[in-house]
């Protein structure tokens, strides 16, 4: 088996491949081959990678390249983690729109949009690599925003890309620990797109529901992430527990008061962190890494939690995250496990409300022909309305990024809820184009 890592320079990837150090053997993996644009950042995670090797005492041998080509001919399997513009232009999809009072965070909002427009035409170029040279590949994308680079891709690849999240595993494990149940145990009725999700049944092997007695109790609530950001009033009446992604949507304008009050961003603090961090030279590569993650991770999410007066250090999961996403995908497509994974994947008819070929984040059966998408059944009046208008929204942005209209771009952000006018949105598109080089040379008029 081969495997390819675009972005092979990106800061998690040494959590691939730390999870591949236990898993090499049983799914017969020949190659794993690191593929960035940056010989330099490449450079830096190949000695955390031989740090973390030394460190298990097994070695899985990897190689670098910035062929794009060379790094997928032949490939099984593709995983791709890409920052399209970097960290820098994370700062711009931030800071514009907060000028203007709105919410800028990377993947919700005008950020997420901006994001997008830059990243789709990356992403589909690589698609079409991957067409050419690697037919068979399964595309396992981690590049945000995860459901729209999905739904954009498969329109090249069709059903072989999977996009993942580890937001809704991570939520589902805690819910469960609230509820003091082994999460294996336990069926989860989530539905949604990426970063746009809800959890509205917890069910045990018996099918009993578990999810409203967990509602009716503050101090559970209180004992975990979403529990803390939503609180048991506000959960109580959606009857459902959101993702954490949707606090920016319930309580908008407190995350902006909450990212005004701060010194910085959270794009502005990455930068400067993982600046650091790329610029080691003689250090340990290992110990580093492993410092600035935790800082990473401590201050996940940051604004959302100070806005809701939560002052908890976001907990790192000890199941892993988006890795340990990635590692059960590639099992269970290459074992043939049938494990049931929430992903990224067109519809089918899970989601009644949308068509077939609509992207959605929902549970699927997962064996060698890929995802499964479950029936999620109905929706509420309010999920179903919000979920329709992001789905418009994402194609809307989709065709924005492919055909570089500024038009449908102003578009897609004037009908984004987070949005309070088309002026405002010329407003945000126009910042955006004038401080991001990608977006001048991309959209013209």
């Amino acid at each position: 088996m081969k495997l390819t890592i675009v972005g092979g320079g990106g800061f998690r990837v040494p959590l691939v491949y730390g999870a591949l150090l236990a898993r090499a053997g049983r799914l017969g993996l020949e190659e794993v081959v690191l593929h960035d644009i940056d010989a330099a950042r490449l450079e830096r995670i190949g000695h955390v990678l031989d740090g973390l090797a030394a460190e298990h005492g097994v070695r899985l041998p990897f190689r670098t390249t910035t062929d794009l080509v060379d790094a997928v001919e032949g490939a099984d399997y593709v995983f791709c983690a890409i920052r399209v513009g970097q960290l820098e232009g994370r700062v711009v999809d931030e800071d514009v729109p907060l000028g203007l009072g709105v919410l800028g965070q990377e993947t919700t909002g005008p950020g997420g949009i901006c994001f997008a427009l830059r990243t789709i035409p990356v992403m589909v170029r690589l698609a079409e690599t991957i067409a050419r040279h690697a037919p068979e590949a399964w595309l396992i994308n981690f590049t945000n925003p995860a459901g729209m680079v999905t739904e954009a891709v498969q329109q090249v690849i069709g059903d072989r890309v999977v996009g993942i999240c580890d937001s809704p595993s991570g939520m589902c494990r805690r819910v469960a620990a609230a509820l003091g149940r082994d999460p294996a145990d336990l069926w989860f009725d989530y539905f949604g797109l990426n970063h746009l999700g809800w959890l509205k049944g917890v069910r045990d092997g018996a099918g009993n529901q578990l999810l409203d007695r967990l509602l009716d109790d503050d101090a559970a609530l209180a004992g975990f992430e979403e529990g803390r950001l939503f609180g048991g009033e506000w959960l109580r009446s959606l009857g459902m527990i959101p993702n954490e992604y949707l606090y920016y949507f319930y309580y908008a304008a407190d995350t902006v008061r909450a990212i005004r009050r701060g010194a910085h961003s959270r794009g502005a603090f990455l930068l400067e962190q993982q600046r650091a961090f790329y610029a080691g030279a003689g250090d340990d590569a290992l110990a580093s890494w492993r410092a600035t993650r935790h800082d990473r991770e401590r201050t996940y999410m940051a604004e959302a939690r100070d806005a809701a007066g939560d002052e908890h250090d976001h907990e790192m999961d000890a199941n892993g995250g988006y890795e340990s996403e990635a590692m059960a995908v590639l099992e269970a497509i290459a074992l043939n496990t049938r494990a049931v994974l929430i992903l990224n994947t067109a519809n089918r008819s899970a989601l009644p409300f949308l068509d077939e070929r609509a992207v959605v984040e929902v549970p699927c059966v997962v064996g060698r022909a890929g995802p499964v998408p479950m029936a999620m059944g109905g929706a509420s009046a309010h999920t179903r309305a919000l979920v329709e208008t992001m789905k418009d929204v994402e194609r809307t942005t989709i065709d924005a990024a492919l055909l570089g209209s500024r038009e449908l771009a102003i578009k897609a952000l004037a009908l984004h809820p987070l949005v309070p006018s088309v002026s405002t949105a010329r407003e945000i598109f126009d910042g955006y184009r004038a401080r991001l080089p990608a977006l001048q040379e991309t959209f013209t008029s």
